[in-house]
């Protein structure tokens, strides 16, 4: 018996020392029961645990809208966005696109102002318009429902949210990609001409508009010259896009942790947006120059390119050679990295390659780091400014829908 009491008290004070001595557990119950406190308290964790898991599943879910406001949002501010800043994307163009040396357009003010003063507004600075706003808003339509949807998923099967976000916009820009790149194309040359006939810049293209663009281009280069410079562009906006989202989505966590509520305010959602598409511009900036290059390269080597198109046909067999000249002076022979819109500088060597990746390096050794950044200013401006206010529309629509749907709208269908 003696041997039994002292088995059991030695059990029990070791359990003691075990817990630093004591004979009551830390919460305020006697040793022996200790082991049923235990319980209790892991329990009581795991309560709390599955409480917390249980919150953070309702906030995630009502931050998800649904997918149709979101491509509603996504378009109307995206598109709205690109409008804003349409005048110095074309002030980008022309500087990356300047075929003389020295450049014509060097500074962003100086640039501004003399297209403004030479070309006016509408065919100048504003030039392509109508195509910009014909590919903005279905792109980004698709681009969001893409974006969201990937995205949700992905995160739903436990992939890293980062990883989520980056892969997200790489999908969603493809998908989005076969509407908004034909646009690109025929906006980018007008952009480049400015005005018809113009006496200012001469740029190979001489478009009455965006129709006799679209018109001439299909008639004289075929349907595929619409997707000039494809795989250029979509090096250069499927980075973008999936880094802007990226940077953009981790600011996002960022301030509604610092702020500690999902209303971050203004000053941040147009800082977070802005920041992020901003840094995602200057990074991708040097393929913004491969691609812009591609598709308003045009054959300086033949002499007819400083002529203008023909407002009518020559009645003479002569008149109407020369007129041919001028209309293949027009089809451009696409090497997909070559930056033919520059002069070459003495001793430079001839650029033609079909990667990307090699007309980046030859860039590089041609023009040094400064050619892969012409225009990093005007690129920078222009992202920040747009993804700013795309972003900042797209959250305010979005809680404007919310609104309206919490107010008897018409049910969606997520």
């Amino acid at each position: 018996m003696f041997l039994v009491k002292n088995f059991f008290s030695a059990g029990t004070t070791n359990t003691q020392k075990d817990r630093g001595g004591l004979g009551i557990g830390d919460d305020g119950v006697p040793g022996d029961e200790q082991p049923f406190a235990d319980i209790k308290l892991a329990t009581g964790r795991i309560d709390s645990e599955t409480m917390a898991l249980q919150e953070s599943e309702k906030e995630e879910e009502e931050a998800r809208p649904p997918y149709l406001h979101s491509m509603i949002a996504g378009g109307i501010g995206g598109t709205t966005g690109d409008l804003l800043m349409h005048s110095l994307d074309t002030v980008k163009t022309r500087q990356q696109a300047d075929p003389r040396v020295p450049p014509k357009y060097t500074t962003m003010a100086s640039s501004y102002s003399m297209i403004l003063r030479q070309e006016g507004i509408r065919r100048g600075l504003y030039g392509g318009w109508l195509p910009a706003l014909l590919g903005s808003f279905p792109g980004t339509i698709i681009f969001f429902g893409t974006y969201e949807y990937s995205k949700r998923h992905m995160i739903d099967y436990g992939v890293n949210p980062q990883f989520a976000y980056l892969t997200s916009g790489f999908v969603a820009d493809f998908a989005a990609s076969f509407i908004y790149v034909p646009s690109e194309v025929l906006k980018t040359r007008l952009q480049l001409q400015g005005r018809y006939n113009n006496p200012f810049f001469n740029s190979g293209y001489n478009y009455k508009g965006f129709s006799h663009a679209a018109r001439t281009i299909y008639r004289q280069e075929g349907f595929s010259a619409l997707f000039y410079g494809y795989k250029a562009t979509i090096f250069r906006d499927l980075p973008f896009s999936a880094l802007q989202f990226t940077f953009y989505e981790q600011a996002q966590t960022w301030a509604r942790k610092w702020k500690g509520s999902r209303d971050i305010g203004l000053p941040l959602e147009l800082c977070t947006g802005a920041a992020a598409g901003g840094l995602a511009g200057v990074i991708t900036c040097p393929l913004d120059v491969v691609k812009t290059r591609i598709q308003t390269q045009v054959n300086h080597a033949d002499p007819a390119i400083k002529k203008q198109t023909p407002t009518h046909q020559p009645a003479n067999s002569q008149g109407r050679a020369a007129a041919k000249a001028v209309t293949q002076s027009q089809i451009r022979k696409i090497s997909t990295s070559s930056p033919s819109t520059h002069t070459p500088r003495p001793g430079a060597c001839n650029l033609d390659t079909s990667s990307v990746l090699t007309g980046l390096k030859l860039l590089y050794k041609t023009e040094g780091l400064a050619g892969g950044f012409r225009g990093v200013g005007p690129r920078f401006v222009w992202t920040s400014v747009q993804s700013g206010c795309m972003l900042f529309l797209y959250q305010s629509i979005l809680r404007q829908l919310e609104l309206y749907s919490a107010a008897g709208g018409p049910e969606e269908v997520v």
